[in-house]
C-alpha cells in the first residue's frame, strides 16, 4: 500500500498531468483559457483576483523553499530551525490566508452572480473544492508541522521534503511518507489529484504568458505604399494585404 500510494499514484498524476497539457494544447487551443467573466461583474473580481493570485504566489514560493531547499543548506548559512520555521508559519498563514480569503471572494462573486454562475462548469466546481482542501490542508500542516518540528516530534524537512527531492529524482523512497503524520499524507494526495485535472481545467492559463505583448506596437500602421524598404518588417508591423 505504501509503494501504491507514494510511488505509483504519485507517477500517475505526473504523468496525466503532462500528457493531458500536451494533448490539451495540441487538440483544444481554443479551450486553452481562463474562460474570463470579467465582462459580466468586475467588483469582486477586482478584490478576489489578487487576493488570490498574490496568495498563490506565496504559497508557491513558500513550497518550492520547503520543499527543494534542504534543511542543511539553511543550516549551513546560519538559520536556526526555530527561525525558519517562525518564518514558514508567518508566511505561510499570511499567503494562505490571502488565497483562502481571494478564493471566498471568487466562488462568492460565482455564486451568487447569474451569468458568471451559468458560466461555471462542473470541472471549475471539482477544481475549486481539490484546491479548497489543499490550501487548508497546507495551512493545518504550516501550523501543526512547525510546531511538532520546534518540539522535536516531526520534521518534515527531514521526511516529507526528502521524500518529495527522491520522488523528482526517479528514486521515491515510500517509507518517507509513510511515516509523516496524516495531515502531510492528506495534504499530499489532495495535491496530487488536483495536479491530475490541472490540464482538464481553466488552470491551463498558469502556463500562458502573454511575452507578445513586450513586443506588438501599441497601433499597428499599415502603409499604402507598395514600396517598404529594403528591410523586412518588424514582427508586429507585417504588411496586411
Amino acid at each position: 500500500m505504501d509503494t501504491f500510494l507514494w510511488v505509483i499514484v504519485p507517477y500517475l498524476c505526473l504523468t496525466t498531468f503532462v500528457v493531458g497539457h500536451f494533448w490539451r494544447y495540441r487538440y483544444d487551443k481554443f479551450g486553452w483559457t481562463t474562460r474570463s467573466s470579467q465582462l459580466y461583474e468586475d467588483r469582486l473580481l477586482r478584490l478576489g483576483s489578487p487576493l488570490f493570485h498574490f496568495g498563490m504566489l506565496g504559497v508557491v514560493g513558500g513550497h518550492v523553499i520547503g520543499l527543494l531547499v534542504p534543511q542543511s543548506w539553511t543550516d549551513a548559512v546560519g538559520i536556526s530551525h526555530e527561525a525558519y520555521h517562525v518564518a514558514a508559519v508567518g508566511g505561510g498563514l499570511l499567503a494562505g490566508a490571502m488565497a483562502v480569503i481571494g478564493m471566498g471572494i471568487l466562488i462568492y462573486r460565482r455564486r451568487t452572480v447569474g451569468p458568471v454562475f451559468s458560466a461555471t462548469t462542473t470541472m471549475d466546481k471539482v477544481m475549486y473544492g481539490f484546491l479548497a482542501a489543499v490550501i487548508v490542508l497546507g495551512m493545518w500542516n504550516t501550523v501543526a508541522g512547525s510546531i511538532m518540528t520546534i518540539g522535536g516530534e516531526y520534521n518534515y524537512r527531514e521526511g516529507v521534503s526528502v521524500w518529495y527531492r527522491s520522488f523528482l529524482a526517479f528514486q521515491p523512497d515510500a517509507a518517507l511518507m509513510a511515516d509523516a503524520p496524516v495531515g502531510f499524507q492528506l495534504h499530499a494526495l489532495v495535491a496530487f489529484g488536483l495536479f491530475a485535472l490541472w490540464p482538464f481545467t481553466r488552470l491551463v492559463h498558469v502556463f500562458s504568458a502573454p511575452v507578445g505583448y513586450l513586443t506588438r506596437p501599441y497601433i499597428v500602421y499599415r502603409s499604402r505604399d507598395a514600396r517598404l524598404g529594403n528591410h523586412g518588417p518588424r514582427r508586429g508591423w507585417e504588411r496586411v494585404g
